[in-house]
């Protein structure tokens, strides 16, 4: 199954061991739109060194996350030139009137013909299949 990733759920998984586990599986391909990665590269390092200093990672771990977190993302998530779904910018407007700078994710998901892994219920009604981490995990456990 081909997915196009959102990026906030990427900021959320990518750290996590069950995250890591959804993108290693053999049966899930994923994609992420230029713009959702520039925003994943964004919040991402913000997101950990909040993470170190909560206290929820110690002593430089937060580097050492990012980099990991940027390895998997090399081998499991190419990420796609906005030229490729540009085409599709109005439409998918359209489909997230909640949140437009969203139309890039949808963009893709159309172009492909695929769903969108998200945790944001703004891609909700948007005309394709959407996936929470928790229904991917039932799924592929079944």
């Amino acid at each position: 199954m081909l997915l196009a990733v959102d990026a906030s759920v990427l900021v959320a998984e990518l750290p996590r061991a069950r995250g890591r586990r959804i993108l290693d599986d053999p049966g899930l391909e994923f994609v992420v739109a230029e713009q959702a990665w520039s925003e994943v590269l964004h919040e991402l390092p913000a997101r950990l060194a909040a993470r170190e200093r909560h206290g929820h990672l110690h002593g430089g771990r937060a580097s050492e996350m990012m980099d990991e977190c940027l390895r998997l993302a090399i081998i499991h998530l190419p990420v796609i030139a906005s030229e490729a779904y540009a085409p599709l910018e109005v439409a998918a407007r359209r489909r997230v009137p909640r949140d437009p700078n969203d139309w890039p994710t949808v963009a893709l998901a159309l172009t492909l013909e695929c769903g969108i892994w998200t945790a944001d219920a703004d891609f909700l009604g948007c005309g394709v299949p959407t996936w929470t981490t928790e229904t991917l995990g039932l799924h592929l456990e079944s």
